[in-house]
């Protein structure tokens, strides 16, 4: 019998190498190292999700304070400090990063800093030093993709805008995606001139329409000048301003430059495909329903595979790997109705089908609400909240259910549940409402919209 340095090495001590890593130890007793070359905690702690959501934290405070004064408060002197935000959430990271290396440490993971390649099946190279192991887990997640064309060496990404000495006056965000329309919102919350600039009629995909009109709605009376079916053909350094160059012969000038146009799997270089490890066209480590990659000890989870990128997936996927080496039940996770937030200004969450996709398939009742938000009828503020019930109609089950709108991620997860245990629109017009809150118009709708799109 091959007697291995360790019984699983993890590459990526993200939040689904970390997850995987400790319960392989702690719950399974297996002899595991995780290797990691940049700060443990991966993308979502370090670099999305966490600091992302303590900057919109901070930049929501601006409407705060307009908002107060229709509910009678005045103030005097209200200053803003970046460089005292970035700090905070310095500080916070580096105490959550501390917690990763505690909770890897007490479950008792070895740490292997530096990069993780493959040699062969059972073999890892970490900078020079060779580690065996029955399984490998891959587990590195994604980096940032930024396209081909001339001048993008002037341009910052979102790992660089979490880390800004100062302010820009002025910033030109490029992408529709989540990533982009969250740091639209941060910026213009905190006095910057944005603009986004976006290759599709409208921001986000994968939405609701009605949720990604909404949202462009409400952004755009926030004064953010979303410039739409337009794509950056060159950018040049001109004197103190970055020159974006479009395809419809227009010009953008900027202070700053951010692109959001996507993150690609990060796996080049690493030596996956020279062992056998399938990937796609596109770079993401093809598995199959249990996370078993084309090599038989070989497994791989989260950005990586790019199947759904978000931090709960890649959570629910490390354990599973777990179950299925080390307690013989083969175990596959559901990919059905996974919630879905996006913490723009207002924020958006889903879960379930759009109206479109619901349509494809059922015979459905849609039903939807449009209101100014409670909070909103005394501080004056020009915002809407929608919300909307897809149902398909001869089960009456709720299909999806979608929400633009403050604390829509807070309201959405509690109904994800009941998406989950397949809730009817019968239950739901028989639970009684908490009033009053936005969310009790989830259970207050009775008529049906038009069957418009």
């Amino acid at each position: 019998m091959t007697r291995y340095d360790y019984d699983l090495i993890v590459i990526g001590a993200g939040s689904g190498g970390v997850r995987a890593s400790r319960f392989a130890s702690l719950k399974y007793g297996k002899r595991v190292a995780v290797v990691e070359k940049n700060r443990v905690g991966g993308t979502c702690v370090m670099r999305g999700c966490v600091p992302k959501k303590l900057l919109v934290y901070g930049a929501h405070f601006a409407e705060t304070f307009q908002d107060a004064q229709g509910y009678g408060w005045s103030y005097h002197n209200v200053d803003f400090s970046w460089s005292k935000l970035i700090e905070a959430k310095e500080t916070e990271l580096n105490r959550l990063e501390m917690v990763y290396h505690r909770l890897l440490k007490d479950a008792g993971v070895d740490e292997l800093m530096g990069t993780g390649t493959l040699i062969d099946a059972h073999t890892v190279d970490v900078d020079g030093t060779k580690f065996t192991a029955e399984h490998i887990l891959l587990a590195m997640g994604g980096w940032p993709r930024m396209p081909d064309i001339p001048g993008i060496s002037n341009v910052i990404t979102s790992n660089e805008a979490l880390e800004l000495e100062e302010l820009p006056k002025q910033i030109a965000i490029v992408g529709g995606g989540y990533i982009a329309v969250e740091f639209a919102g941060i910026f213009n919350a905190l006095g910057v001139d944005v603009r986004l600039i976006i290759r599709r009629e409208n921001v986000l995909r994968g939405f609701d329409s009605e949720v990604c009109a909404t949202l462009r709605d409400e952004m755009t009376k926030k004064g953010i000048d979303i410039i739409s079916e337009r794509k950056v053909i060159s950018i040049a350094q001109n004197n103190k301003k970055v020159a974006l160059q479009l395809d419809q012969g227009d010009q953008v000038d900027s202070d700053l430059v951010m692109y959001a146009t996507g993150r690609r799997p990060n796996t080049a270089n690493l030596g996956l495909e020279e062992v056998g490890v399938k990937l796609s066209d596109k770079g993401a480590i093809i598995v199959d329903a249990y996370s078993n990659t084309a090599i038989d000890s070989i497994y791989a989870i989260g950005d990586a595979t790019d199947r759904i990128n978000l931090t709960p997936v890649a959570l629910h996927e490390g354990m599973a790997v777990t179950q299925t080496l080390y307690e013989g039940t083969p175990t596959a996770v559901d990919y059905t109705n996974v919630p879905s937030a996006v913490f723009s200004q207002p924020p958006v969450c889903s879960v379930g089908m759009t109206e479109s996709e619901a349509r494809q398939q059922n015979d459905i009742d849609v039903y939807k609400s449009n209101f100014k938000p409670m909070l909103h009828t005394l501080s004056g503020r020009d915002e809407r909240t929608m919300m909307k019930l897809i149902v398909a109609r001869q089960s009456d089950k709720v299909l999806g259910v979608h929400m633009v709108g403050p604390d829509a991620p807070e309201v959405i997860q509690g109904f994800a549940v009941a998406l989950k245990s397949g809730a009817t629109k019968a239950q739901f017009d028989a639970t009684i409402g908490i009033h009053p809150t936005a969310a009790e118009e989830f259970v207050t709708m009775r008529e049906p919209a038009s069957e418009t799109l």
